[in-house]
């Protein structure tokens, strides 16, 4: 567990609840628990409104021990159920309410699209569908689920099942699709999103590659937000350059 500062004799957590911590002395802290932790890291999560500290008045952060602790918080729900910050920041804010939500099991999956997990047994399992299920669920019919196919836009497992991602692929195809927009349109964005996911796995390869257990699950963890970067990021450019074009 983190240690807090803590006062001489007689003032117990009081002065330790009172005594602000600088950035660099928090980062020496989460470390005992979270190695890989950064400064970037814990500035990325401020950024993300996942905690708040205190500024100075020439701007420097000064951290409550009730902000280290609620940082770790959010460090280990990453670390031990590779949430999203987006799951992070519903979970905290519940607890905060004073509710008892319930974290999903380490091998839950998300629908990346509407924030919601499947944490039912079977875990990854209980995340693949059949080709049927993927057309009633996509509601297209097997001529245009070929067609995307040969496109690349929909990609089947080994084992010839599909990821619940792709009815959501499936979906988007198929609305832009009402745009006059073809699959042979659509597969430069396949191709960007194939060197974005390369982009990210040579982020996270030295994390999976250490010997420490707790580093290595947290490969995936880091991987699910630099995802959700790169999809914001990509929001942004597309919505900047659709200003410069129309306006």
């Amino acid at each position: 567990m983190l240690r807090t500062p803590t006062g001489g004799a007689g003032h117990g957590t009081a002065t330790a609840e009172a005594r602000p911590m600088s950035i660099g002395t928090v980062l020496i802290q989460l470390r005992e628990e979270f190695p890989e932790v950064t400064i970037s890291k814990i500035r990325f999560l401020e950024a993300e409104g996942l905690i708040e500290p205190q500024r100075t008045p020439s701007g420097y952060r000064k951290f409550a021990p009730r902000d280290v602790e609620r940082l770790a918080q959010v460090l280990r729900m990453q670390r031990d159920h590779y949430l999203p910050l987006k799951v992070i920041r519903e979970h905290l804010d519940a607890l905060a309410r004073g509710e008892q939500p319930v974290l999903p099991s380490p091998g839950a999956q998300r629908d990346l699209t509407d924030g919601v997990w499947d944490a039912g047994p079977g875990g990854a399992t209980a995340a693949r569908i059949g080709r049927a299920e993927l057309l009633a669920a996509a509601e297209v019919d097997e001529e245009r689920l070929t067609e995307w196919e040969s496109y690349g836009l929909i990609v089947p497992s080994p084992d010839g099942g599909y990821d619940t991602e792709m009815v959501t692929v499936a979906k988007l195809v198929a609305d832009l699709g009402r745009f006059g927009l073809e699959p042979r349109h659509l597969r430069a964005m396949r191709a960007s999103a194939d060197r974005e996911a390369g982009l990210v796995e040579q982020v996270v390869a030295p994390l999976r590659r250490h010997r420490n257990p707790q580093t290595r699950a947290h490969a995936e963890a880091t991987a699910n937000e630099l995802a959700e970067l790169s999809v914001r990021l990509h929001a942004a450019l597309v919505q900047s350059a659709l200003r410069t074009r129309l306006h």
